[in-house]
């Protein structure tokens, strides 16, 4: 029997690596929009914390200067977080380029490897064939030398 050869293999490899190099991708966006959102978490952790501190400051004393400082850290933190939501979109939408490469890298791979299925299956039939003709000749063959004989 033959040896099933993919003339496209190479492509397929190829087609292969780049998925595998599109899914590194989009795992390092991924990583950088939990980050992202991770530090988005931490500031509304520290503006919940000078929100609480500012209430207990107005309760316990009256402190003018504490008091202000405290509204002060709360308006930086929350100008803090307006930046940092634009950092999580901004990588959200990278994730998303990402995420849409990495389909586009999937289809391409599996598109040359319904090739690579059909080639084989192909294959297949010819041999059946081949092996169909060899079968004939080598009975018709006995046959023949049966009847001489």
């Amino acid at each position: 029997m033959a040896r099933f050869v993919f003339r496209l293999q190479s492509v397929l490899n190829l087609k292969t690596r780049l998925e595998e190099l599109q899914r590194n991708s989009f795992a390092a966006a991924k990583r950088r929009v939990d980050e992202e959102e991770e530090k988005l978490n931490n500031l509304y952790g520290r503006l919940s914390f000078y929100e609480e501190r500012g209430r207990g400051m107005l309760v316990d004393s009256l402190h003018v200067r504490e008091i202000i400082d405290n509204e002060h850290a709360i308006s930086t933190v929350k100008d803090f977080i307006e930046e940092q939501k634009l950092e999580v979109k901004k990588a959200e939408e990278l994730l998303e380029v990402e995420r849409l490469k990495l389909v586009e890298a999937i289809k391409d791979r599996k598109t040359y490897e319904r090739l690579r299925e059909k080639a084989f299956d192909d294959f297949v039939e010819e041999e059946k064939r081949d092996e169909g003709i060899v079968n004939d000749e080598h009975n018709s063959y006995v046959y023949g030398l049966m009847k001489e004989g």
